[in-house]
């Protein structure tokens, strides 16, 4: 069924033209990002969606009973009630009904209603289609669907005042809010702000099964695979439509341009070859009538744009002074907080010259309160830190709380670095997308994205040799994360950085380091290294408290159960030594298959073979994968 059609839709501001021809349509359980740079009109079209902006142009085809829920960037929820009841608000015409179901019960308890047997009737049809209309819109189960979606959101105690939470929880209690109101078109614009690692991880599993239709806005490529079906480019006014996820947007796209710009080139060619032709043709009596006819050809030609290829994007990288010592941090025994009341403690961790180190936790366990310890901008609550030689080290704030000045843009890092000419400076906030006259902005009036991309270019002029960040990717569009990924993959210093943006750590981590209560943990990987590790130390958690639980009912029986005791251990250990043979002949296959691989890199025939090259690359790679996975389990089988 469409929910929805947006058709040639135009916006302006003043005299602006912002969107121009918008095409877009909405059908039950479609899964739509919207995608484009920062200020490419992305929140505008949602907010005219939505009903809350006028367009200029075109129309928007919704039927009445169709139902939108819109939330904005970060909005938070403004009440003087708790959690809890806030949320009932969202079931009040539920509970009208709960009410008028328990007026009926009494009216039917009195025993002077059976004297008047059509009254009697009366009641009790209107309580059976009151009842079944009540059970219909989930009436039975919308406290548990409260709480679900609470916990999900990671709010445990629900009787707090909503007046006392801080911004970010007031924005998840209204993502929270619109999610149980269940409108049939469910716009979220960047949703996923504010939310930790494991708050993300349920907010995917709640939008793959919703009923509705999803229109969002999110900078988080990995969110984004995970959820979305169709993807919608808004770039230079106009918009355009594919099939798949984030990650298959990107290929058709790349696909599109490569193809789009051969039929270009051949076409000039072909323009060119018909101009030679007539130029040395037309005038010579013989051949002037084939001249004249290779010019109709021409006429005629309808003529093809060169296809645009990417925006321009921010281009940087982050060089350093001087080279740090081996040993750049370590971590011991530390205790972080804030006014001495402690947050985490117990954290131990070492940093080394080049690594790269995710630090993840959920939020409020302390993780940009360590990189303020670090930095020495709050007190450690006790334990030490040890800091290499010849450390410089450059620091990211998440909120820019420092970029808050009435200066201009050009005199904000101008003032920083006055050896520096207007020129070089000029150029240096160029490349972080400031032209113009946008280097005469006011510093306090910039948008997020500018803010960021502002401290990024104070933090490339530090070249300081260790960088401490607090989630850089924030504010930034998809395009400059991944300038962001590619300069700080190519950064030859240490990194030490905040984020919940998945994709973001596995392109950069090299290590990830996980923030509790009482301590911390390291895994030498990735992302997704880390999500794995997590996965197989639970599930050794719940057989080591199920073989616990089985040693304990053994012991109360174990002469009549020792049979069967010794049945199961030579089950388990034939189970063991099979799986063990198992993974050695696997194991002994991918060795040979690499090796196979690499020998047909050393082929000139195929290391001249582009495509063929990229095939084994990525063979090769998939292969390496699952053999570093088997050794682990090999270790594990053989101990």
């Amino acid at each position: 069924m469409i929910l929805l059609q947006v058709n040639q839709l135009q916006k302006y501001y003043g005299a602006d033209l912002i969107l121009s021809n918008i095409k877009l349509e909405l059908q039950t359980r479609d899964r739509v990002a919207l995608v484009g740079r920062n200020g490419a009109g992305k929140s505008t079209l949602l907010k005219i969606i939505a009903g809350h902006l006028s367009h200029d142009g075109g129309e928007i085809i919704k039927p009445k009973d169709v139902t939108i829920g819109y939330l904005a960037q970060n909005t938070g929820l403004e009440s003087n009630l708790s959690i809890w009841d806030e949320m009932l608000t969202v079931f009040e015409p539920l509970q009208l009904m709960e009410k008028s179901l328990r007026q009926l019960e009494e009216q039917m308890a009195d025993p002077g209603i059976f004297e008047d047997s059509a009254k009697y009737e009366r009641i009790l049809k209107e309580y059976d289609q009151l009842q079944v209309k009540f059970k219909e819109q989930g009436g039975y189960q919308y406290e548990a669907d409260i709480r679900s979606v609470l916990y999900g959101l990671n709010f445990h105690d629900n009787s707090l005042m909503i007046t006392s939470l801080s911004g970010g929880q007031k924005t998840r209690l209204a993502l929270g809010k619109l999610l149980l109101t269940k409108p049939d078109i469910l716009i979220l614009d960047e949703p996923t702000n504010h939310l930790d690692i494991d708050t993300l991880s349920w907010l995917e599993q709640y939008l793959q099964g919703y009923d509705g239709a999803i229109l969002i806005v999110s900078h988080d490529r990995y969110f984004l695979d995970k959820v979305v079906t169709q993807v919608y480019e808004v770039s230079r006014k106009q918009i355009q439509r594919f099939t798949g996820n984030y990650s298959a947007y990107l290929d058709q796209k790349a696909a599109n341009y490569e193809r789009d710009m051969k039929l270009y080139e051949k076409q000039q060619q072909e323009v060119a070859n018909l101009q030679d032709f007539i130029q040395r043709n037309l005038a010579r009596a013989s051949t002037t009538k084939r001249a004249q006819s290779r010019r109709k050809k021409l006429d005629k030609m309808e003529l093809m744009d060169r296809p645009l290829g990417d925006e321009k994007s921010a281009t940087f990288s982050f060089e350093i002074e001087k080279q740090s010592g081996n040993d750049v941090l370590a971590v011991d025994s530390l205790a972080v907080g804030y006014e001495g009341k402690k947050v985490s403690e117990d954290i131990s961790f070492r940093a080394y010259k080049g690594e790269s180190i995710a630090l993840v936790g959920p939020n409020g366990i302390g993780k940009s309160t360590l990189l303020k310890t670090i930095i020495k901008k709050l007190p450690q609550l006790a334990g030490t830190i040890r800091y290499g030689t010849n450390l410089a080290i450059g620091y990211y704030d998440q909120e820019q709380a420092e970029l808050t000045s009435n200066k201009r843009v050009l005199n904000e890092l101008w003032d920083d670095y006055p050896l520096k000419s207007e020129k070089e400076i000029r150029t240096v906030l160029g490349n972080f997308l400031f032209s113009g006259d946008d280097v005469l902005k006011i510093v306090s009036t910039l948008s997020g994205g500018e803010k960021a991309r502002l401290a990024l270019a104070k933090l490339m002029l530090e070249k300081a040799n260790l960088l401490i960040l607090d989630e850089p990717t924030n504010h930034l569009d998809l395009d400059s994360k991944e300038v962001l990924e590619n300069a700080l993959i190519d950064y030859p210093g240490t990194i030490l950085f905040v984020s919940h943006d998945r994709y973001f750590i596995n392109r950069i981590a090299t290590k990830v380091l996980e923030l509790s209560p009482k301590g911390s943990l390291e895994y030498l990987g990735d992302y997704d290294y880390y999500v794995d590790k997590k996965l197989e130390q639970e599930e050794l958690a719940a057989l080591a408290l199920a073989d616990a639980a089985k040693k304990t009912a053994e012991k109360d029986s174990l002469e009549k159960n020792s049979y069967l005791q010794d049945k199961e251990s030579k089950k388990l250990e034939r189970q063991r030594k099979r799986r063990l043979d198992e993974v050695e002949q696997r194991i002994e296959e991918l060795e040979e298959q690499i090796q196979a691989f690499e020998q047909q890199l050393c082929d000139p025939e195929v290391f001249q073979d582009h495509e063929k090259v990229l095939e084994i690359n990525l063979q090769t790679e998939k292969a390496k994968t699952e053999l570093e996975q088997l050794m682990d389990e090999w270790a594990a089988l053989a101990e």
